[in-house]
Parts: structure tokens; sequence; C-alpha cells
């Protein structure tokens, strides 16, 4: 009589999955140890950074009032005017030697007509705007680097009266070294103005006409 199936023979044995051998990983060398001979030579790796050789840092875009000589840094409203070295305020210029010497020939006929007398009135006035009447005329004004102010009546009392009685004390000879000196500084001092501080700024605008003038220490 036939034996039944043993129902675990005619279950297929499981075919056996190919597995690939295990690799042999060599490890690492100790750090410091000997490298095989033969072996290829390790990548090469950059150091870390040391604080010493770490790279410049982008340059920082030059804003308002930086980029000047010396890391000077330009107040608001000023700028700085390479030709003299001078901090000025915007919407004036440093007076040419023309329009000075302009100034000094026109003060005569202004003197002329007003009679003198006329003249020193009007200069006591506008002294205090820190002009003088030929200076009113051309749209000029002094200014004081010094004090970044205009000068007040005190300080153009001492240019214009201590300031010329210096410049004609030896008669030609000062007021041609007053010359000399205006026309080869690149502020433009005359002697006069070497006296009391000034500079001689062209303001066609007005720009400093709503400044308070600066009175003497």
């Amino acid at each position: 009589m036939n034996q039944p199936p043993d129902p675990d023979m005619t279950q297929p044995a499981p075919a056996d999955v190919h597995q690939p051998p295990p690799m042999d990983v060599p490890a690492p060398p100790p750090t410091g140890a000997p490298r095989p001979t033969g072996a290829p030579p390790p990548p090469p790796s950059s150091p870390p950074p040391q604080p010493g050789n770490l790279p410049p840092a982008p340059p920082v875009p030059a804003g308002y009032g930086y980029g000047q000589p010396g890391g000077m840094v330009v107040p608001s409203g000023m700028y700085f005017d390479q030709a003299s070295g001078l901090m000025l305020p915007q919407g004036v210029e440093l007076a040419s030697s023309g329009r000075r010497i302009g100034a000094y020939f026109l003060a005569i006929p202004l003197a002329i007509v007003t009679l003198v007398i006329g003249y020193v009135i009007w200069g006591l006035i506008v002294w205090a705007n820190g002009q003088t009447p030929a200076l009113q005329v051309l749209g000029m004004r002094c200014w004081r680097p010094e004090d970044g102010r205009v000068p007040g009546f005190w300080w153009m009392a001492l240019r214009e009266v201590v300031g010329r009685i210096a410049e004609g004390i030896l008669g030609f000879i000062t007021l041609l070294i007053s010359l000399i000196l205006m026309l080869t500084r690149p502020d433009r001092r005359s002697l006069h103005d070497l006296i009391a501080g000034t500079v001689v700024l062209y303001d066609p605008n007005k720009v400093l006409a709503s400044q308070p003038p600066q009175p003497p220490a």
C-alpha cells in the first residue's frame, strides 16, 4: 500500500542565495605609523586655518563719509576738498584767486561811491555775517575751519583791522607777501586770513547765511 507523501518531503528545499564573500577592509593605520611599502600616498588635506592665516575680509563698500584720506570721517553736510585739504560745507567752494583779487580792487570804487563813511558803516554791519562789502557783492563769505563756523563780528574785526594793519606795516613789501601767500597756499589764505584763522568761500546760493556766526573764544 502506498504511503502518503511526507509533507516535509514535498516542499522544495530553498535555493541557496549567493552572498558575496565579505571583503577584508584594511583598518587605517594609526596616526604616526609608517606607511606600508607600495601603498599609495594619502590624499593631501588642507590644514585648518590658523588665526594669522585667515583670508582677508572683502572690502566694505565706501559709504557717505568714508573712503577719505587717513580714514577720515566726513560729517553730515560737509565734504572734503582735496585741493585745499579742508572740510567745507556742502554747496560752497574755496574762492578762486581771481575772485579774491577782484574783491580787493572792488573795495576801492565801493568806498568812493559810499564816500568812505558809508563803506565803513556797511562793513560794520556785514562783519557779523562773516563778510566785507566787497565779499558780499561778489557772493563770498569767510569761514573758520578750526571752528567749522562763520566768523562773527570780533573775528572779522581782527581780520579787517589788525590783519590789514599787519599787511600795511611795511607798505608794498607786506602787501606783496600777502598776495604771494594767497596765490601759492592751497587754502588761499592771505596774511590777514592767517591772523584771523579764516578762509574765503564762494557761496553763491547763500548756504552759510542761515548759520549763526562764531563769537571769539
